[in-house]
């Protein structure tokens, strides 16, 4: 019989994982977690719209941290036979032995294969830049000397990192960053680089560079095996043969088998602090009533600036208060087509069902459209496709503030406005081509790195304070989180409280390594999320 309880905020990748820890590493501590939505997986879930699936912002799986990979392989097992597609096509697979048959069963993860590339004045580009001939050729004469003077300017003057401009000036030069990153960022946040902190950078391209992609060139070129191998090198990862919620479902029914609840519908609107802890929380519930919810431990997931909101402007110091609640968001809209064909044909020697483009996602870096980036779910999984041999499913992805112009825009009316934009940059011929759609908006997707983010400390700092309270994932820290890192939040979150560790220092240096988050070395697992 568990004596103790945890109140666990969210049932996203790091509550879950919470959750799971708990049952599977305690014998005294029951966890219950508080969902506001009525599915698992926060926008690591899958929306299903008919017959197809939709990856909420695209889900690689791959970590260098093995607990990570344990995890997930335990959840859903390496396929040991060719899945679809492959089977199809002829494509040969790394296949683990004794693995599951995709076509037999729903239960297992696929190996598939990292492509993404980058969309400018309508050509393709590789997405990390590499140093391949077709590059230079797309690029022309001109813009390849601009870049190569631009980046040997950046060799010999650095500017100082205040900034996200000046953290990707530094490392590609002022043209290549002109070029392949600032519209693209300021779509992503809606401010200029100028204006971000470089913390973002530190976090999610800080192995990326010119000089990396020239001496990767180089070993490749003379046979030399890289020993570390940055996030542009990595070619495949694994993933759920339904996508990523799969798997958060079928961590959320283990869960439950084990004993732990998973509360629905369940908004969380006030935390009670006494004497230095957290001592109770209250939701409202799907039929309208509050609920109070009293425990040892809480682990919350849930957005900082809600969190404050809930433990009221009267509980708290004054700055850390209006720090908290003024913090920056982007919201996330995406719209779903089913289309017939693709007029942008595939020029790689990768085979696909239909001969469509090879891409999992296609980032927009063209200035004279919103679309931000567009993931082709055939490609992530032919599962996801209600008949992939047929049809494209894609998603256009785009990155707006809850409440703006395109937030509101009617449904419709900005599926319309996709469809244009796509026709635009020459991704499909006509809306003829559309035989079916759907939008799906996310508030808070991604927290953002500017406004009254700069003095974000001081919120950490005094939440610290509270012994039994664990701020984990990406929204619970505010900070840009690949899912195995909310993943590691949580496993280093349930360490303290199993040990009696109050020290949380920690929890909050998860994700701030100095090498690449995405950097594998020998011996290191391979699997990442995104």
């Amino acid at each position: 019989m568990r004596e103790k309880k945890a109140i666990i905020i969210g049932a996203g990748p790091a509550g879950l994982t919470a959750a799971y820890e708990l049952l599977t590493k305690s014998q005294d501590i029951k966890p219950i977690i508080l969902e506001l939505e009525d599915f698992v997986g926060g926008i690591s879930r899958t929306a299903t719209y008919k017959d197809n699936r939709m990856d909420i912002g695209g889900h690689r799986f791959f970590s260098k941290d093995d607990r990570v990979t344990a995890l997930w392989t335990k959840m859903l097992p390496v396929q040991g036979a060719a899945a679809k597609d492959d089977k199809i096509l002829g494509r040969e697979k790394p296949l683990q032995e004794g693995g599951p048959d995709p076509e037999e069963t729903d239960e297992v993860m696929l190996v598939r294969d990292r492509v993404s590339r980058i969309i400018y004045k309508r050509k393709f580009f590789d997405y990390p830049i590499s140093l391949k001939a077709r590059t230079f050729i797309n690029m022309g004469l001109w813009s390849t000397l601009k870049a190569g003077f631009g980046y040997l300017g950046s060799c010999m003057h650095k500017r100082p990192e205040t900034n996200l401009e000046n953290f990707y000036i530094n490392r590609f030069g002022k043209p290549l960053y002109e070029m392949f990153f600032e519209d693209y960022t300021e779509k992503l946040w809606g401010v200029h680089p100028s204006q971000l902190s470089a913390d973002w950078g530190s976090q999610r391209v800080k192995g990326l560079s010119i000089s990396k992609a020239i001496g990767n060139a180089f070993k490749k070129l003379f046979g030399k095996k890289n020993r570390e191998v940055e996030t542009s090198l990595i070619e495949q990862f694994i993933y759920p043969k339904k996508g990523p919620g799969q798997l958060y479902e079928k961590m959320a029914a283990e869960i439950e088998r084990l004993g732990g609840e998973i509360l629905y519908g369940r908004t969380v609107q006030k935390v009670t602090l006494k004497d230095g802890k957290v001592t109770t929380v209250s939701a409202l519930n799907k039929e309208g009533r509050i609920e109070e919810y009293a425990a040892d431990y809480f682990i919350s997931s849930m957005p900082i600036k809600d969190l404050l909101e809930a433990i009221g402007k009267e509980n708290a110091p004054a700055d850390v208060y209006e720090i908290a609640t003024s913090l920056p968001y982007r919201d996330f809209m995406t719209v779903g087509l089913k289309l017939d064909k693709l007029k942008v044909k595939n020029k790689t020697k990768m085979k696909t069902l239909g001969d469509i483009v090879p891409d999992c996602w296609i980032y927009v870096q063209d200035r004279d459209v919103r679309l931000g980036r567009i993931q082709i779910f055939n490609n992530w999984s032919p599962y996801m496709v209600g008949n992939p041999e047929e049809h494209i499913w894609i998603g256009l992805e785009y990155f707006c503030s809850e409440g703006d112009s395109m937030w509101t825009s009617p449904d419709e009316e900005f599926i319309a406005k996709g469809v244009e934009e796509l026709i635009k940059i020459g991704v499909i011929e006509s809306k003829e081509n559309v035989l079916d759609s759907t939008l799906i908006r996310v508030k808070k997707a991604y927290p953002a790195y500017f406004g009254s983010y700069g003095e974000f400390d001081k919120v950490k700092e005094w939440l610290n304070t509270f012994e039994n309270l664990y701020c984990v994932g990406r929204n619970g820290q505010h900070r840009y989180n690949n899912m195995d890192h909310s993943m590691v939040t949580s496993m280093v979150a349930c360490e303290n409280i199993i040990s009696g560790n109050t020290d949380k220092t920690a929890l909050w240096n998860v994700n701030t390594e100095k090498a690449y988050h995405e950097t594998k070395t020998e011996g290191e697992s391979q699997e990442k999320s995104e």
